[in-house]
């Protein structure tokens, strides 16, 4: 079927659609549940684990134990992934994961959070999300890429067996999948104990399953195409950068995962909180100064860059494969947004809503 699908409308429309799909799902999910790691790491910061906590933890176990079990029975192959077949950088995810995790806190959101939240009309995160993309752009290929690639060749690890949890912890087939359905029972126990509502649950676990529908539906793409396809799955700050430049630099954009995955996240969270009346316009004002929300968003795309991903794109995604840095990037986010967020609760208390 895909290779009739492939011959009729061609991969990149293929993998566009493929995106918009999964954005949908995605956007509508993390609106509906309010997914979000800021706000786990601040209920953390309180010596607390609430509701907030609880849905970080429904989304992360069940993107590791639906794509575990995808890999488990011989539908997904992840071994040729950027993050574990290229060689990565373990400086890089740490000193860049502690940045994002610093900057997500004055930004009041992650890049997937910020893109969810400017599908419901709010203009602070629309406007923190733009600064972000073009932070990582000259990060990625303008004037901050030198400090970048410096940082980044601190520490690095090849890829291959010595990027992969599993092999290295040496860790059987079944393991990552028995580890993920443990955690996601404790994520229920949590969720259940906190009496979150079922329909937030659910959602809760689809942006997981999101996150597995990525992997799965690119690596089937990749598997029957003669074009040589990145297998990937959901992460916002490149395709974000891919989405920008393409609309402003080129006539005709040129369809891909990542370009379809950034506006079916935006239209998916429009229209949850459409029909949910949540949506309304939100601006800067006294007590959210836009200077906080500019560092937070320079920290954010430099940080989600030299880490390789952003909170969903390292953390949930990456995780979900049991790549080596991912995981040390996403610990080093959590370490940063605990430092960040103690550092201003000293001045007052924070909200936890963006």
């Amino acid at each position: 079927m895909l290779e009739t699908l492939i011959d009729s409308y061609g991969e990149p429309a293929l993998l566009g659609g493929l995106g918009v799909l999964v954005g949908l799902l995605f956007g509508a999910a993390a609106q509906h549940s309010r997914f979000c790691l800021r706000a786990a790491t601040i209920e953390v910061s309180e010596h607390r684990l609430g509701e907030r906590m609880a849905v970080w933890l429904l989304a992360f176990f069940s993107a590791l134990s639906v794509t575990q079990l995808a890999i488990r029975s011989g539908v997904l192959d992840v071994t040729g992934s950027r993050q574990l077949a290229a060689t990565g950088s373990l400086s890089g995810a740490i000193l860049g994961g502690l940045m994002f995790g610093a900057g997500m806190i004055l930004a009041r959101g992650c890049a997937s959070r910020l893109l969810v939240l400017s599908g419901t009309g709010n203009m602070r995160a629309l406007v923190t999300g733009l600064v972000v993309t073009l932070v990582a752009q000259a990060s990625y290929t303008g004037i901050l890429a030198p400090a970048r690639e410096a940082l980044a060749t601190l520490w690095t690890v090849p890829g291959g067996a010595a990027r992969d949890l599993g092999q290295i912890l040496g860790l059987g087939p079944r393991v990552p999948l028995v580890f993920g359905l443990f955690g996601l029972a404790g994520a229920f126990a949590l969720a259940f104990h906190r009496r979150i509502g079922a329909t937030r649950w659910i959602a809760a676990m689809l942006v997981g399953v999101a996150v597995a529908l990525g992997w799965i539906g690119t690596y089937a793409i990749a598997a029957v195409s003669f074009e040589v396809i990145p297998i990937s799955s959901v992460t916002f700050t490149g395709p974000s950068t891919d989405t920008l430049m393409a609309l402003v630099a080129e006539r005709s954009v040129v369809l891909s995962f990542g370009i379809g995955l950034v506006p079916g996240v935006f239209v998916g969270s429009a229209a949850t909180a459409l029909l949910a009346r949540e949506w309304k316009i939100e601006r800067f004002g006294p007590d959210t100064p836009m200077e906080r929300y500019m560092l937070g968003a320079v920290l954010m795309g430099f940080g989600a860059m030299l880490a390789g991903g952003c909170a969903v794109g390292a953390g949930v995604s990456g995780g979900a494969i049991l790549s080596l840095t991912a995981w040390v990037a996403v610990a080093s986010m959590w370490a940063g947004a605990l430092i960040m967020q103690l550092l201003i609760a000293r001045r007052g208390p924070v909200a936890v809503t963006p």
